[in-house]
């Protein structure tokens, strides 16, 4: 193996962790200043308007492999796109970015049991051991470092929220391994329209209800950012990752979200990091690194 094929995957999953910290940080300084679905929707209006005229050449040349399998891109925009991304915006109004940041590292152990559940993908011993190590520190994240809150369900609601996101961007990693061998700009384009598509509808149930709220200046900007960045680079690198190291190891490197999103949040929003964020974050880098290094060590 030579050493392009292992630094190259990892910068681009690196790349992906960091786009998504910044989504945590963005949907902090949204909140208050946007309401969450209508984020929702401009994230995926913007994003299906930017990648459109790089992707539909692509798609007329593709359509015939793509027009059997429409449905089940669609569903993976809805569910890994505007549901993920919905969710995760309305916990964040609840709870802190250095949280959502963290319990997002759940997602490799959900990609792990439904890999192993579905399709008997194997595992070694030592990554059982790292993604211990990264459900710890998402417990303790979670609970706010009193774990037995996680025995009495006493969750704050964000926290609650971001773990149903979780599963559902779980869900989605996997199912990424059936979709069909088609250009990634082809397949960013059928799941962010999907994704734009559901945005609609979730925003019109907001404003059904008259929680809507109009962006101001620091709306429209986080808007902006969650559009370019979290949504077409980080996807877009994210399938591509997966593609090229599987999806047990890939989404492994979600694991770098906290690390860079409790560096953002403090940095930027001035969040103060706790004690068991600083041991959350140790747990998790420390699951990623046994997990992987055993993964490198069967490949070789």
């Amino acid at each position: 193996m030579s050493r392009s094929t292992i630094v190259h995957p990892y910068l681009v999953l690196a790349a992906v962790a960091l786009f998504w910290a910044g989504n945590a940080v963005a949907g902090k300084l949204a909140a208050g200043h946007i309401s969450p679905m209508l984020l929702t929707l401009l994230r995926w209006s913007f994003a299906t308007l930017f990648v459109a005229p790089f992707a539909l050449p692509h798609l007329r040349r593709e359509w015939p492999e793509i027009r059997p399998r429409l449905a089940y891109l669609a569903i993976l925009g809805i569910v890994g796109f505007a549901s993920f991304n919905a969710i995760f915006y309305l916990a964040v109004t609840y709870t802190t970015a250095i949280n959502v940041a963290i319990e997002q590292s759940a997602m490799p152990l959900v990609v792990f049991l439904a890999n192993f559940i579905l399709f008997r993908m194997r595992v070694t011993r030592l990554q059982i051991v790292g993604f211990s190590l990264t459900l710890i520190g998402v417990a303790l994240t979670t609970s706010h470092g009193d774990l037995t809150t996680l025995f009495a369900l006493d969750l704050n609601r964000g926290d609650a929220l971001m773990v149903i996101a979780v599963l559902l961007y779980g869900g989605y990693t996997v199912a990424l391994r059936s979709k069909p061998k088609i250009h990634w700009l082809s397949t960013i384009f059928v799941l962010s329209f999907a994704s734009f598509l559901a945005s609609i509808v979730y925003a019109g149930i907001e404003f059904a209800m008259g929680q809507t709220q109009l962006p101001d200046l620091q709306g429209g900007v986080a808007a902006l950012y969650t559009a370019i960045f979290p949504s077409l680079f980080a996807q877009s690198l994210y399938i591509r990752g997966v593609e090229m190291i599987g999806p047990n190891r890939a989404n492994l490197f979600i694991n770098l979200v906290p690390v860079f999103g409790a560096l953002l949040a403090v940095a930027i929003i001035g969040e103060k990091l706790h004690l068991y964020h600083v041991a959350a974050l140790v747990c998790v880098l420390g699951g990623i690194t046994l997990a992987e290094r055993s993964a490198r060590k069967r490949r070789a």
